[in-house]
Formats: structure tokens, C-alpha cells, sequence
């Protein structure tokens, strides 16, 4: 049986004075989809949001070792990063997958299209952004009929 995947995506400036609640909650979002079911998790793992959610998802793979963490980067570059969190959290991925060679916006669209391509639930750290990547995302996960949970800032 295939794993039940739940992808998280969000804003990657969450203000310094909501991040403690966005941790909160995004754990516990992540820990009612593993209550749920949902074993396999995917992150874009750009910073703030999926960072932070990819370091809750390696957390609980220690109490838990039937979860999977899968780093989907949107293109090569992004391993140019010197985020040494970046790292150790890659080290942690089951799966990681690079999206496309070079960087730019299709980059990104390809990349954030996979996310809920592959995924049931989509979890997002959202601030009512009319633009922008995670708006994108939350269209087109909606559009085709996936579960989203949104956690506000």
C-alpha cells in the first residue's frame, strides 16, 4: 500500500512574532496527519515555513520510523546554500528530488506542482497574499480537490 503524502509549503518570512504559534500549530497539524495516516511528508524545504516544518518532521521520524521526509528544491542551485540547518536536514530526507537544472520562476511553478501533485493533504503557513508562491500553490491544491490546511499569520 503507497504511503498516505502530506506536503507543506508556506511563506518563508513568518514575522518573529507569530513564529512560536506557527511552530505550535504546524506540529500540530502535522501531528494530526500522522494520527490520520500520513506517513510520507515533503517539504520545498526553502526557509522559514518548510525548514521549520521539515526539522518537526526529522524530530518525530526519531520517535516514529514508519515516517519518510522527502526534500523536493525547485532546482540545483539551491544546494549552493551555506544554511548549515539546510543540510542537516537534507541528511535526514529519505528522498530528495531536484526539480530542474536551472533557477528561475518555472523553476519554482514546476517544483510547487509536484508538491500537490503528490500529495493528499497540503499544509500551509499562509498570510491572505493575493500573489506569490504560496497563493499559487493554494489555487491549484484546491483546484484539484486536495485537503488543505491552512495555519494563518
Amino acid at each position: 500500500m503507497a504511503a498516505k503524502t502530506c506536503c507543506i509549503i508556506g511563506h518563508g518570512d513568518i514575522p518573529s512574532g507569530a513564529l512560536e504559534r506557527v511552530k505550535g500549530e504546524l506540529k500540530t497539524e502535522i501531528l494530526l496527519a500522522i494520527a490520520e495516516g500520513y506517513t510520507h511528508f515533503i517539504s520545498g524545504f526553502d526557509k522559514g515555513t518548510e525548514l521549520i516544518a521539515a526539522c518537526i518532521v526529522a524530530e518525530l521520524m526519531t520517535e516514529n520510523p514508519a515516517l519518510t521526509l522527502e526534500a523536493a528544491l525547485p532546482c540545483r542551485g539551491r544546494l549552493r546554500t551555506t544554511d548549515a540547518l539546510f543540510y542537516r536536514m537534507l541528511h535526514r530526507c529519505s528522498i530528495v528530488g531536484i526539480h530542474s537544472e536551472g533557477c528561475g520562476p518555472a523553476c519554482l511553478r514546476r517544483r510547487d506542482s509536484f508538491l500537490i501533485s503528490e500529495a493528499r493533504r497540503v499544509i500551509a503557513v499562509y498570510g491572505e497574499r493575493e500573489a506569490g508562491k504560496t497563493a499559487f500553490t493554494l489555487r491549484r491544491a484546491r483546484a484539484l480537490g486536495r485537503e488543505v490546511r491552512v495555519i494563518m499569520i
